[in-house]
């Protein structure tokens, strides 16, 4: 089946927004690989800790079918890492399978690729109006699929995004 990479921050990413993902996303058959920018051991805002399979900055785009950016106040340190951006770039440039959620979605939409799409985050005001500041179409909705893009708000639907991930691939 699909190979996905779920990217977490190395701090403060958000727990259920990777482990219920990745559970419904391997539940239908595909794989998922876990990035960050360190392969050392990262801790969820809840207290989880993972130990990622590769560094984001040796990932080839051309080896998963959807990178996913998971949330979390973490996920916020990544909108400027060069390695995370030029992913995105790279992810939709080939037609791949974007998703990201909570305040997640800042970081493709930081690399330009959300420019133009509907999108939905966490509903904090202040990233919001950066999210639109960049030329993306904020729905507040739990999930909002526009293409080959699937963007949620945060924790409460994130089993609901794994699903509209699986149903893409």
């Amino acid at each position: 089946m699909a190979k996905v990479l779920l990217i977490i921050a190395p701090k403060n990413f958000r727990d259920e927004e990777l482990f219920q993902p990745k559970e419904v996303l391997e539940g239908a058959g595909h794989s998922c690989t876990i990035a960050s920018t360190t392969t050392n051991e990262c801790t969820g805002m809840l207290g989880a800790t993972v130990k990622p399979d590769v560094n984001v900055a040796g990932v080839d785009a051309n080896d998963y079918d959807a990178i996913v950016m998971i949330g979390g106040s973490g996920s916020l340190e990544l909108v400027g890492n060069k390695a995370v951006l030029d992913l995105f770039r790279d992810a939709k440039e080939k037609g791949k399978i974007i998703g990201a959620i909570c305040a997640g979605p800042l970081v493709p939409a930081n690399a330009g690729v959300l420019r133009g799409v509907a999108a939905t985050m966490f509903p904090n005001p202040e990233y919001i109006k950066k999210l639109k500041s960049l030329g993306v179409d904020y729905v507040e909705k739990d999930v909002v699929v526009d293409g080959r893009i699937v963007t949620a708000c945060g924790p409460k639907a994130a089993k609901e995004f794994g699903k509209a991930l699986a149903g893409l691939l």
